[in-house]
């Protein structure tokens, strides 16, 4: 990834604006066309919205994107849709022990809708405000019951794989819990036995440090700063760790970029989140200091290895372990092709990634670390300004993605590849619309003195 310089935030502006208007289009085209009685839209198939079995983890992000819609611009229908969808389709992601996407579900729906009343942008309604809390107090702790203890006295969040499968996706949702405990909530068990939230969503995240990220220091063949494993897998017996595994990339032993942009994004939030919380809570986990300590060191590896394998423009190829990668030759030093012929790119990764960069160079700003954080923060803005243009922004009005050349499942097939090309490309999903809103959203407020986004906004 080659890191410009000369961008800024500002500079950034013409093209988000273009963006918040392509993306009220693409939301009534899904609401005029889009069969909501088929089931959960996840991607795009020929440029129209399609399902796909597996979990139910993309509904939140059609209509959370609503949400950022309104917020964005202002523009009510945006709201009204999202309040009447939350109230008529979101509930039964609040109760859903079967999956580990809580963060994805709830906290893009109730927990925006929320912050727009905390923030004075919905009127203050004490029932609504009610609904929203019970929804998000609820979630935080269904997603906190999916536990797997590990032999070192800790454990994590286990995957819809079952209780031996730790995603490194989840440290995304990581967030279900801290908003969950601020709001006063707890997990509780048999014998009334209360379990903390934030001692869960903590342990979840320091797991994902220990085991989905590596750091170069020998753990096996293939450990390099800051590569990451989708899946880590336990033997629930006793609590061991196994082995690297992967579902969605090519392999354990490489790094599938959509699963490293989660945890850039998961670590940068993370480490924003630890200032809610006293010092006398963090105590019995190890610490500020040394919590602070293993986010950063977590973030700032993926964040690195995400811009020493990506292509010089900021977007990233599906896995960085791909094996027909290599006929692309250095595509490191070139700008990002998805109409290539030998692997896909996945836009997603970076819409997702591209906030990880961006909230870290911020962090690192704040504390004085100007040198680090002005790195982190360019490369944020390099990837958005590929990602907010032609070929990734989808400016055809039959279309119904925002985002072109995302990647769902590529070992499974499940990617378009359209006539008269090789390899997946020219579609949409869910996630990567949403993503790309929500980063959108993020530097429009900061270009516009707004407060700061964080997912903390659902706490008053």
């Amino acid at each position: 990834m080659q890191i410009r310089n000369d961008l800024t935030a500002a500079s950034l502006q013409p093209k988000i604006d273009k963006l918040w208007q392509l993306s009220a289009e693409k939301i009534n085209l899904i609401s005029r066309e889009y069969d909501n009685s088929k089931g959960t839209p996840v991607f795009t198939v020929n440029g129209k919205y399609t399902l796909r079995g597996w979990t139910e983890w993309t509904q939140g992000f059609q209509y959370g994107a609503e949400v950022l819609q309104f917020d964005a611009t202002g523009e009510t229908q945006f709201l009204e849709s999202a309040r009447k969808n939350t109230v008529s389709s979101m509930a039964s992601h609040v109760g859903h022990f079967g999956v580990h996407d809580h963060g994805f579900n709830n906290v893009s729906t109730y927990g925006n809708l929320l912050r727009l009343m905390n923030e004075g942008r919905i009127p203050e309604n004490e029932w609504e405000r009610n609904f929203y809390e019970i929804a998000l107090k609820i979630s935080g702790a269904v997603q906190a019951k999916r536990w797997t203890n590990t032999k070192d006295g800790q454990g994590f969040i286990h995957s819809f794989n079952g209780p031996h499968s730790l995603f490194v996706d989840t440290i995304r949702s990581v967030r279900a819990l801290m908003v969950s405990h601020l709001l006063g909530h707890s997990l509780m068990g048999e014998n009334d036995v209360k379990t903390s939230l934030l001692q869960r969503g903590t342990l979840h995240s320091i797991a994902t440090a220990k085991y989905a990220v590596y750091y170069g220091e020998g753990r096996d063949s293939y450990d390099i700063w800051g590569r990451t494993a989708h899946e880590s897998v336990f033997n629930t017996n006793d609590g061991n760790y196994r082995c690297p595994n992967s579902q969605q990339g090519f392999s354990g032993f490489t790094t599938w970029t959509r699963g490293l942009a989660w945890a850039m994004a998961g670590f940068a939030e993370q480490l924003e989140s630890l200032s809610a919380f006293s010092d006398e809570e963090l105590a019995p986990l190890g610490g500020r200091a040394e919590i602070e300590n293993i986010y950063l060191k977590g973030a700032k590896a993926t964040c690195d290895f995400y811009i020493d394998n990506t292509a010089s423009d900021g977007i990233p190829y599906w896995d960085t372990g791909a094996p027909q990668l290599y006929k692309l030759g250095d595509y490191t030093s070139r700008t990002s092709d998805p109409y290539n012929e030998f692997e896909p790119i996945d836009s997603s990764a970076a819409a997702i990634g591209a906030q990880g960069l961006l909230r870290l160079g911020k962090y690192l700003n704040d504390k004085s670390e100007t040198e680090q954080g002005n790195r982190y923060w360019q490369a944020g803005l390099t990837a958005l300004d590929s990602l907010f243009a032609e070929p990734y922004l989808s400016t055809d009005p039959t279309h119904q993605g925002l985002i072109l050349h995302s990647i769902y499942h590529r070992p499974n097939g499940w990617d378009n590849i359209p006539a008269g090309q090789k390899i997946p490309c020219g579609e949409s999903s869910m996630w990567g619309d949403y993503h790309a809103r929500e980063v959108a959203l993020y530097v429009d407020r900061v270009n516009k003195g707004l407060p700061y986004y964080t997912y903390l906004g659902a706490v008053k």
